[in-house]
């Protein structure tokens, strides 16, 4: 599960995207201005970037590279959407820190197809399969299983299922863990991470999985997989 922030002015285009993106299993944020990109990056942590370049208020390519985010971090790998299509610009955009330049219109497909090449590249790479015990989660395909079963698992299940696979025997602080499941969405009732925890453990036990999800109460929760005896 990776979490995005989407930086594109026109509302209909971003609202495309990110609904395409979140169903494809990430966490988006939304951003319409490069002010508004800055805030989020101030307080965010972010696996990538999808970034226009022609905002309102500058150009997308003022928030890349760590020179330009600063906040003591390394600076997520970007990709540029566009409709300056000329080598230069393409040369430009690189250039300023972009890991790959895609020009519109473009295919939902492609942009996500892009997205996730640039996630597997070395400093951001993740396993498309994920593995604890019987437990196997396809990342792409966005489906899990225990040996030949599927899990009937919803989208935010998947997402929560997917974080704490990738840290798998290690406790995920509750903060934490929500803030990589929800982003800044504002529909989010108090005990939502609680039913979507509620959900998995039973989907887990019913398949008769060998795996654990462990709370530890006021600190959070942890993926175990139960040794032989």
């Amino acid at each position: 599960m990776s979490r995005v922030l989407l930086v594109e002015d026109r509302a209909p285009m971003r609202l495309l995207i990110a609904a395409h993106l979140r169903e494809r299993g990430f966490v988006v944020d939304e951003a319409g201005t490069a002010a508004e990109a800055r805030d989020a990056l101030a307080v965010g942590v972010y696996a990538a970037l999808v970034v226009d370049l022609g905002l309102p208020d500058g150009d997308g390519s003022e928030l890349l590279g760590p020179q330009a985010q600063g906040f003591g971090r390394s600076a997520p790998p970007a990709l540029i959407i566009t409709a300056r299509d000329s080598v230069g610009d393409r040369i430009a955009g690189l250039n300023a820190g972009a890991d790959d330049y895609l020009t519109k219109p473009f295919d939902l497909e492609e942009l996500e197809a892009r997205l996730r090449a640039i996630l597997r590249r070395p400093g951001a790479r993740r396993d498309v399969r994920l593995s604890v015990g019987d437990l196997v989660f396809d990342t792409t395909a966005r489906q899990a299983w225990v040996g030949e079963t599927a899990l009937p698992l919803r989208r935010r299940e998947l997402l929560l299922l997917e974080t704490l696979m990738v840290s798998a025997e290690r406790i995920m602080v509750r903060d934490l863990l929500e803030e990589q499941l929800y982003g800044f969405e504002t529909s989010v009732t108090p005990n939502a991470l609680e039913v979507s925890i509620s959900r998995l453990r039973r989907a887990l036990e019913q398949a008769g999985s060998t795996v654990r999800l462990e709370t530890n109460r006021g600190i959070g929760y942890r993926l175990t997989a139960e040794t032989a005896r």
